[in-house]
């Protein structure tokens, strides 16, 4: 038996050191964590239990044969975050970079079905070079087995991929079906196509950062929800999204208790939000009041900033928070915030995770370019992810509902539960001062005093039509409350939606107008 156990303790070793120790000094050297250390930093301490330790590739291909390692590129296995169980699988860009081949694959779509199976977490830690190009088709066939489980399993649990090096070519597409993206700051890169091939093709020069790099896909494309420092602050992000999600969708997020008091007041909120509706503010300062301890958890932070979504909790409970933002672009939707909205609403309703919505638009992002890229269809995906929504909707109009956009933001014909307004809200068809340039326009054009005139007209409009108690008194609102009670009349609201059920009609799925 001694023999054995030494055998045994030799090919662990092995296994430990992957593609051997320059290799690991070449990671570290370029700031990057070993797929190993990366699994030990995002789990709790000593859980982890491994599995497929000694699997190994079957390629005998361009002298491969030569080319084997314990483990083959990719460690997997399962363990836990805050004692929850949840699968994870890292690539090894240490062994052969990382690349997915045969056996790769098959070792991530086993703890796929074990997630799925066991209604439990996936998180994929992405360090790659793509497809192994001595093993052919094989590659090919593992990248769409892969794609095919993360099709599958959307909806049923959270999928998480973390890029935390390279992610090129077919490979991509894994994270972009999964529900979140993470992103370290330069060290990690996503394309479809290099920077070599597209110079080849379309003669453009593009380095490696400007094609790929976290800032492109946060910022720009949409792609990533989160950027971060460093390996280790990208693991410990992971873990506190893991803190807000229910295991599967058949389970309730979990609850937390606080010490934030349920009847808590926000007087602050007087001084952030002005009255005059054209003035500008953060909406982040009213989530942060309203929410248990000022703790909100944002995604998408840095793309499509006109609207904010994130989860935070409410006397105790996960909530989805979505929110127009005056201070970028007035609050306005547009075909970038539409997306944002929309996948995040989707992503809550899938896990049954309740929704806020704080509502401060004036409308559709007007112009030419918006129009050329869709933004009918686009913001129509708003509408389709509320109506969809069946989980507690709580909406609170804290100023202007202009339009579509009142109609888009949860309102109560999409299905809202609870709908409110404070004092200063404004819901119309249009702005006051826009609607008096049509409704009023031969009045304003006939009076001695044109300006003074309009101002009248303008101040009659926002008094007689745009007032909150106009959508109180058609029940279109449930209520219009004072605004330092907000958190109040929002957890009373949630307690209440706590045993929602509702009944869809059959159907196979709807077509979302993608």
């Amino acid at each position: 038996m001694k023999g054995l156990i030494e055998k045994l303790a030799k090919k662990n070793a092995e296994a430990d050191v992957a593609g051997g120790k320059d290799k690991i000094d070449k990671q570290h050297t370029q700031g990057k964590l070993t797929a190993r250390e990366r699994i030990e930093k995002l789990l709790d301490p000593g859980s982890f239990e491994e599995l497929d330790r000694f699997v190994v590739h079957r390629c005998y291909e361009f002298g491969m044969e030569k080319k084997k390692y314990p483990g083959d590129a990719v460690v997997t296995g399962f363990g836990e975050i805050e004692g929850r169980t949840v699968y994870v699988f890292a690539q090894d860009f240490t062994v052969i970079g990382g690349s997915l081949g045969e056996m790769c694959a098959k070792k991530i779509c086993k703890v796929m079905d074990l997630a799925l199976q066991n209604g439990a977490p996936l998180i994929g830690l992405n360090d790659s070079g793509g497809a192994r190009i001595q093993e052919g088709v094989l590659s090919l066939s593992g990248y769409g087995e892969i794609f095919c489980r993360n099709t599958k399993s959307s909806g049923v649990i959270p999928q998480i991929s973390v890029i935390m090096g390279n992610c090129a070519g077919g490979a991509v597409y894994s994270p972009a079906i999964t529900d979140f993206v993470f992103m370290v700051k330069n060290t990690s890169y996503m394309f479809i196509t290099g920077p070599e091939v597209i110079k080849t093709v379309t003669s453009e020069d593009l380095s490696f950062d400007e094609l790929g790099a976290s800032r492109v896909h946060n910022e720009i494309s949409g792609v990533a929800h989160f950027e971060t420092e460093n390996d280790e602050d990208c693991l410990e992000q992971v873990r506190k999204l893991i803190g807000f999600l229910p295991a599967n969708n058949l389970e309730n997020p979990p609850f937390m208790e606080t010490d934030d008091p349920v009847d808590r007041l926000i007087p602050e909120v007087e001084q952030i939000v002005p009255v005059n509706p054209n003035k500008p503010y953060d909406v982040h300062d009213v989530i942060r009041l309203v929410v248990d301890n000022g703790e909100f958890f944002e995604v998408h932070r840095d793309y499509a900033k006109n609207i904010v979504v994130g989860f935070a909790r409410l006397a105790g409970f996960t909530i989805g928070v979505v929110a127009n933002n005056p201070a970028v672009f007035a609050g306005t939707i547009d075909i970038n915030s539409s997306f944002k909205g929309a996948r995040f609403v989707r992503f809550c309703d899938a896990f049954n995770i309740p929704l806020v919505s704080l509502v401060d638009v004036p409308g559709f992002l007007p112009g030419k370019e918006q129009e050329y890229g869709g933004i009918i269809k686009h913001g129509a995906k708003m509408i389709y992810a509320y109506s969809e929504a069946t989980v507690p909707k709580l909406t609170v109009i804290l100023r202007k509902a202009y339009g579509g956009a009142y109609i888009v933001m949860c309102s109560k014909h999409l299905g809202g539960d609870y709908n409110v307004a404070w004092p200063t809200a404004e819901i119309a068809v249009m702005g006051p001062e826009g609607a008096c340039n049509i409704v009023f326009r031969n009045e304003i054009k006939a009076a001695q005093d044109a300006e003074s005139k309009r101002k009248e007209m303008v101040d009659e409009y926002r008094n007689r039509i745009a007032t909150p108690y106009v959508a109180a008194s058609l029940g279109y609102i449930d209520g219009v409350i004072n605004p330092v009670e907000t958190r109040v009349h929002l957890i009373r609201a949630l307690y209440s939606l706590v045993g929602k059920r509702t009944q869809a009609p059959s159907k196979k799925h709807g077509n979302i107008p993608l």
